[in-house]
């Protein structure tokens, strides 16, 4: 494992992981770091998706972060957040990052090593899809305490959520819950749900896995609104309520 900079004390580490890209595992990051923030917790966000960092866009950030002679200072949202992502270090929020593997491994890395995270509860970290070189790198070098899979209703998307657990049981690292994204639409009229992208597994593959904690998230225009315009902090919703009471009573067992 890897030793933080001087000064950073973190008390768990939870990385976010997806077996596939566009299932909303940034969404899932943010809302979760903000749900257990609004529980009073001292949260971080470390975007460990150097190429494509969405999490900045997601919480308004427009400053860009800069270092002293301790090292880089991440970004802080309003309510105390810490964020670090790649993008907090572009000229430009569209400047691609045109990296071999080695290199972004490297630099999440180095969001751990080189950051001065001061003092953190729980650091939430968006990882980039699939089992690569990052998500290697990121249990590898960083004390991850647990892992959230996110999916979406598809079959085939079933099928992976088993590879990104199954890596997780090849490095022992406990899968703390599942949680589905795009899981249905409720009318706004009648409050009836309609299943859109087919229907849910979420429950069939908690089960196969021995996975107890899960959780859904709706297509909900007020959601999709709030990410464009950086508001996911202030944005009230109780989807992931359980999962953080859950992640919150395991760490007093602890």
């Amino acid at each position: 494992m890897e030793e933080p900079k001087a000064g950073t004390h973190v008390k768990r580490v939870i990385g976010i992981v997806s077996g596939k890209g566009g299932v909303g595992k940034s969404l899932v990051t943010s809302l979760l770091a903000s749900a257990m923030q609004k529980k009073g917790c001292r949260c971080a966000v470390l975007d460990a998706d150097i190429t494509g960092p969405s999490i900045p866009r997601m919480f308004g950030i427009q400053e860009k972060a800069v270092s002293n002679e301790s090292g880089i200072l991440p970004i802080e949202t309003k309510d105390g957040m810490k964020i670090m992502s790649i993008n907090l270090l572009l000229e430009h929020d569209t400047d691609p990052v045109v990296w071999r593997g080695p290199l972004i491994a490297g630099a999440v890395k180095q969001f751990w090593t080189d950051v001065c995270w001061g003092d953190v509860d729980y650091m939430f970290v968006d990882m980039p899809p699939g089992t690569g070189d990052v998500p290697l790198t990121v249990f590898q070098s960083l004390p991850v305490d647990g892992i959230v899979v996110v999916t979406s209703p598809q079959e085939l998307v079933g099928m992976i959520v088993g590879k990104a657990v199954k890596m997780a049981e090849m490095l022992h690292i406990p899968v703390l819950g599942i949680v589905e994204n795009m899981a249905y639409f409720e009318c706004p009229s009648c409050h009836e749900k309609h299943f859109i992208f087919g229907d849910s597994h979420v429950k069939q593959s908690a089960a196969e896995y021995g996975i107890s904690m899960t959780a859904q998230i709706p297509v909900d225009s007020g959601l999709a609104a709030a990410c464009d315009r950086g508001g996911i902090a202030d944005f009230e919703a109780s989807w992931l309520e359980k999962l953080a009471d859950g992640i919150e009573s395991g760490s007093d067992q602890k």
